[in-house]
């Protein structure tokens, strides 16, 4: 009697090699098992973002040494801005420059050659808090999701060209001069997500309640977006990443040029394990490959059971040759071109359309830049708005802090800039953090030395409110801070006072004399550098604590502000 022929697939020699390592990894979910390394570097990087931003960006200590920050930084604070292409590329394009973000965002696109979509599969640390959101999203959710999602893909508005629309609409307005990449980037939303709910929450409890700065409705609306973000994952397996995210269009646009991708022999049984393991759907219902949208993760070749996916270097053809799917003959919005002519030139109006309302809508942010006192060693105004990345690092590692992100009172283009609040604390003599860890420059690298030189803005005092210029009682709050800072700007000199009809005899001359005369705060503008620490001792003593003044009676402005080109 003849006997069956064996269909059971063939065993793949690499899976057998490292089946034990697959079987551990296996406890820690089906993710883990299909391609275990990847999780390993996602972990890493996870875990070291959070070492950066909430250990190293923490400067705070009994002492507060100048070299804190500097004795047990391993890698810059800044590194993960760096990484980010998108930030590092409308940076440099908005303000007609070479930043080390751009170095920095090179270099991970040439990483991109070898393996498409790295950072987005391997190292991004806000793809890897998406992975955890989506592992918890209920199954009967997801499944809904899903089922949307595909239904918005297969219409005739493509779910999927979305981030390349965001990513032309950023560029265009970098081109003219507006820097939006800091609002829509995957690593700058995600620092100023963190500074917002878990840096206020490590301040709060790692010092006390009164230096966390007041709520504002720019904090609702950087958590929100943030939120939303992580929220997304009810609508799909790393919804963001594959539909909306602006840096995840960039990187993919480089999958043209990759030297790797997935290859698929004969071995393949169509299983539909692949489709499955695959968070990017990366993989077309005929089991090849949407390069746009691979990240080199493997989970697909981890999950095979024939062995029949491999990831090697592409054979000589056209970049465009797979513009269509082989099975349906069909155009695939995934592949180049990702948006057809007329929506490309849509995108661009819409992103010079972006750019003039940012600039010129509501308040402009230029209009108000002498109310803004930026921190020491800041570019000019306007290469400031163009560099900075709105990414919260500067106001992470501000003791105090002194800066704080600014509202929408100063308009959409200042919208999250570090701005001097000197009413919640001033600038420590001896802490040059915010100047160690901008990723653009937009605040210039300065030892404490030339920190303590860079004029910011100018105290002034307020006559009519100071107590002793009101001869309502002797006041030296203001300099004796100044002497303590080392800036010797505020010297006390001796004024007359109107001490009205006093009945002959009631008292000597010599008593008279005393009685009208008082040594009140003169500020030295030559010395001066803007600290604000006089600003913040007589806010805290005379309006905050005894209620005497309806404000400070010391106050910096912008004005003499000095500039680092």
């Amino acid at each position: 009697m003849t006997q069956p022929a064996d269909r059971s697939p063939p065993s793949n020699p690499h899976r057998s090699r490292s089946g034990l390592l697959r079987r551990a990894f296996g406890r820690l979910g089906p993710s883990w098992q299909a391609s275990p390394w990847r999780r390993v570097v996602q972990v890493a990087g996870l875990a070291l973002f959070l070492y950066l931003f909430l250990y190293v960006a923490w400067p705070y200590s009994d002492t507060f040494p100048s070299d804190l920050n500097t004795r047990r930084r391993f890698i810059p604070l800044e590194s993960f801005l760096w990484a980010d292409p998108l930030a590092g590329l409308a940076a440099a394009v908005a303000a007609r420059a070479l930043t080390p973000s751009l170095l920095g965002g090179l270099a991970v696109l040439l990483l991109c050659l070898f393996h498409p979509r790295a950072f987005c599969g391997w190292l991004c640390p806000l793809g890897t808090l998406i992975d955890l959101c989506d592992r918890l999203v209920p199954r009967r959710a997801a499944r809904w999701g899903e089922r949307l999602t595909a239904r918005c893909t297969a219409g005739p508005v493509c779910l999927g060209r979305v981030r390349f629309h965001l990513l032309e609409v950023v560029l265009v307005a970098a081109v003219l001069g507006v820097m939006l990449a800091g609002y829509v980037a995957a690593i700058p939303v995600l620092t100023r997500g963190l500074l917002f709910s878990l840096g206020r929450l490590q301040l709060g409890l790692g010092t006390n309640w009164g230096l966390v700065p007041p709520v504002d409705f720019s904090l609702y609306l950087a958590v929100g977006l943030f939120t939303a973000i992580l929220v997304l994952a009810v609508a799909g397996r790393r919804f963001w990443c594959r539909n909306l995210c602006p840096t995840g269009a960039l990187i993919s646009l480089f999958s043209f040029l990759r030297l790797r991708e997935r290859h698929v022999n004969a071995d393949c049984v169509k299983c539909n394990r692949c489709r499955e393991a695959c968070d990017f759907d990366a993989v077309r219902e005929d089991f090849s490959t949407r390069p746009l949208n691979c990240t080199s993760c493997r989970a697909c070749a981890g999950v095979c059971p024939t062995g029949a996916i491999s990831f090697r270097f592409r054979a000589r053809r056209a970049a465009f040759a797979a513009a269509t799917s082989p099975t349906t003959g069909s155009p695939d919005p995934s592949i180049a071109p990702p948006v057809s002519r007329r929506a490309f030139l849509l995108s661009g109006a819409a992103g010079a359309a972006a750019a003039a309302t940012v600039r010129y809508g509501l308040y402009s942010a230029r209009e108000s830049s002498g109310l803004l006192i930026r921190p020491p060693g800041s570019a000019p105004e306007s290469d400031f708005l163009r560099l900075c990345l709105r990414c919260g690092e500067c106001v992470k590692v501000c003791p105090g802090p002194v800066l704080q992100p600014a509202g929408l009172k100063h308009g959409l283009e200042a919208l999250w800039t570090p701005v001097a609040v000197f009413t919640h604390a001033g600038c420590h003599p001896g802490c040059n953090f915010c100047t160690q860890v901008c990723p653009t420059h937009a605040i210039r690298p300065l030892t404490v030395k030339d920190k303590r030189r860079i004029r910011i803005g100018l105290a002034e005092v307020d006559p009519a409110l100071c107590l002793a210029h009101t001869g309502r009682q002797e006041c030296t709050l203001c300099h004796d801070e100044c002497q303590a800072a080392g800036y010797d700007a505020i010297h006390l000199r001796t004024i007359d006072l109107h001490v009205g009809d006093i009945p002959e005899g009631a008292v000597s001359e010599e008593e008279i004399r005393e009685m009208s005369r008082i040594r009140a705060p003169l500020v030295v503008p030559a010395r001066c550098v803007g600290c604000g620490l006089c600003e913040r001792r007589c806010h805290a003593a005379f309006v905050a604590r005894q209620g005497l003044l309806p404000e400070a009676a010391i106050r910096v402005t912008s004005q003499g502000e000095q500039r680092v080109p």
